[in-house]
């Protein structure tokens, strides 16, 4: 539709109502009155998605909060699309390929979990050329999402069992079946596979001791400040482990879109009486993603 050409919802056309919504959204103004009809009858999908798009990787470059309003506005503007299904494929080193079932949308069903984004990606490439801290090793993955990393650490480093983790009942079911057809009739993969519902806020004892993971890895769950106490406390009590004869080894992959919130969790993991190190070597990229953001690679221990 050309401007010329938009019909007027009262004195409101479709480009000002855009322009309303991103001026309050970098204002962080409340957006609960916001004609959110308005734009679901006016824009395409692929309007939508490109508006979207461009926020969010505009909002990324500011030091500031999102408020939970915000996100929750996204994911119904985003709604049209959120059942939209891609396929794409990961080419890795070997010449062997990755192909996972992702959605087109960042954000469905309330959750980012169902893409792949750039630590994890960032996270696999580490994995690649560091295959001695995974081989023959029991390993953990907390908030796999739709299981890229874990796939590739299993088809490339000999792990002797890898557990999958989240606790969305959706990035569950997919990244069950993203592990059935990359895992499960691979010759590459000799490692014993299992999904675990992982909640961190909730997670037990006999759980956590029925694991006994020797390296645990994580990717992009550094972002969200709520969830930041949880996560360390969890961190905590696996390297903390009494049962266990030996720490664990831990590596966490963050993508920094919000220095607020990466220091957050710094400041965390130092109140929780956890060390840090940021691991600085050099990883060469494997798979077409934007290396322009800053990804850190950190190693956590007591």
């Amino acid at each position: 539709m050309k401007v010329e050409e938009e019909e007027e919802m009262g004195h409101t056309t479709r480009k000002d109502v855009i322009h309303t919504f991103q001026v309050n959204f970098f204002a962080m103004g409340l957006l609960n009155a916001f004609p959110w009809d308005f734009l679901d009858k006016e824009l395409t999908t692929s309007e939508t998605s490109d508006i979207i798009i461009d926020i969010l990787q505009k909002h990324e470059t500011i030091a500031a909060e999102p408020l939970d309003v915000l996100y929750e506005a996204l994911g119904e503007l985003m709604f049209a699309q959120e059942e939209d299904l891609c396929y794409k494929t990961y080419l890795l080193p070997t010449g062997d390929a990755v192909s996972l079932a992702e959605n087109v949308a960042l954000i469905s069903q309330g959750t980012t979990g169902l893409v792949t984004w750039e630590a994890a990606l960032y996270l696999a490439e580490w994995a690649l050329e560091n295959t001695h801290i995974f081989k023959s090793k029991t390993v953990l993955e907390l908030g796999s999402g739709i299981g890229l990393t874990g796939i590739v650490v299993c088809r490339s480093s000999s792990p002797t069992k890898y557990i999958f983790s989240d606790c969305h009942q959706t990035v569950l079911q997919r990244l069950k079946d993203n592990i059935t057809n990359c895992l499960t009739n691979s010759d590459s993969n000799s490692a014993s596979v299992s999904v675990e519902e992982l909640d961190w806020e909730n997670v037990s004892d006999e759980q956590l001791q029925r694991i006994q993971a020797n390296t645990i890895i994580a990717a992009d769950v550094v972002y969200d400040p709520d969830v930041i106490a949880c996560l360390v406390k969890l961190l905590s009590r696996l390297l903390n482990d009494k049962v266990q004869k030996n720490r664990p080894d831990v590596y966490i992959a963050s993508a920094v879109r919000n220095p607020q919130t990466y220091d957050c969790f710094k400041k965390e993991l130092e109140r929780a009486g956890l060390r840090h190190v940021i691991l600085k070597d050099s990883i060469t990229q494997v798979f077409p993603y934007n290396r322009s953001s800053t990804i850190e690679m950190t190693k956590i221990y007591v």
